[in-house]
């Protein structure tokens, strides 16, 4: 997957892009993207699930992309080898918390209605065309227990009781009083084409972790930017949908993310501090 292969593949199908500015993008987890151009990017799966997750991907957005204002990506498959996606690039840069920081509260306002709207407006289509497009269950987390087991020799000692009553209080939980609906559950900023000199949101993209989930954990991950976004468009969903949401659920589940993250990769010494400093972030907020 270096850049000289993959410039191969895609000018092999493409010619007339011989000769552009050609960049490798690899912080995803299950595919490595090429920028072409400042305008094109395309999407090559690192096995064999992120391959049908990435067939997966293109069948929902063609469902989605006409049933939603936020702008999202037009995927065209291709067969390979080695098999590939293509869509034109949503202009932007992640909105990270020290970005979001700095925006005034016009921006603030707008970039929390427009989620607000892109939510609401995927959790009102309908499940069986999204199951006919190939929506099933999100990734569930892991288990309590798990949880607690694999975290603990790497948590420090100061976070543990933290962690046991993050986990016990989820264990208590009752089912979401809304139910199961198809959504993103992936709205955090490192999924945002943010044009940081106009302030605006101008897409968002990679619906692979994509499904049928528990409604209050589609707020979740916006947290990753800052609680105050998430709040804002928790308000706003309200008043779009007539749902009340519960804050304390939504909080609850921001923390259990945190702590399963960790546990996933507790193993890995490369992304531990960052899991550790995501959890120890979320519980001086408690």
């Amino acid at each position: 997957m270096n850049l000289e292969t993959l410039r191969g593949v895609i000018t092999g199908s493409f010619p007339e892009l011989s000769g552009v500015a050609f960049t490798l993008l690899t912080a995803g987890w299950d595919c490595v993207a090429v920028d072409v151009d400042d305008r094109l990017i395309f999407k090559f799966p690192r096995h064999e699930a992120a391959e049908r997750a990435l067939v997966t991907e293109a069948s929902l957005l063609a469902v989605i992309r006409p049933a939603v204002t936020m702008p999202v990506p037009d995927l065209t498959l291709h067969p390979g080898p080695p098999p590939f996606s293509r869509h034109a690039k949503l202009k932007g840069e992640h909105l990270l918390t020290r970005h979001y920081e700095r925006l005034p509260e016009d921006s603030r306002r707008r970039l929390a209605a427009e989620m607000a709207l892109f939510f609401a407006e995927l959790h009102a289509l309908d499940a069986g065309a999204m199951e006919e497009a190939g929506a099933g269950p999100i990734r569930a987390w892991l288990p309590p227990d798990d949880i607690l087991r694999r975290v603990w020799p790497v948590l420090p000692s100061d976070l543990r009781a933290y962690a046991e009553r993050t986990v016990a209080a989820w264990q208590r939980l009752p089912p979401d009083p809304y139910g199961m609906t198809y959504g993103f559950f992936d709205g955090h900023g490192w999924n945002m084409a943010f044009d940081h000199a106009r302030n605006r949101l101008n897409g968002v993209y990679d619906f692979g972790d994509s499904g049928f989930g528990p409604l209050h954990q589609e707020f979740v991950y916006p947290n990753f930017v800052a609680p105050d976004l998430t709040a804002r468009i928790a308000s706003e969903y309200e008043a779009l949908t007539g749902r009340a949401l519960d804050r304390r659920r939504i909080d609850l589940l921001s923390g259990v993310l945190r702590l399963s993250e960790l546990a996933e990769l507790a193993d890995d010494p490369d992304h531990v501090p960052a899991m550790i400093g995501r959890v120890a972030d979320w519980a001086a907020r408690r």
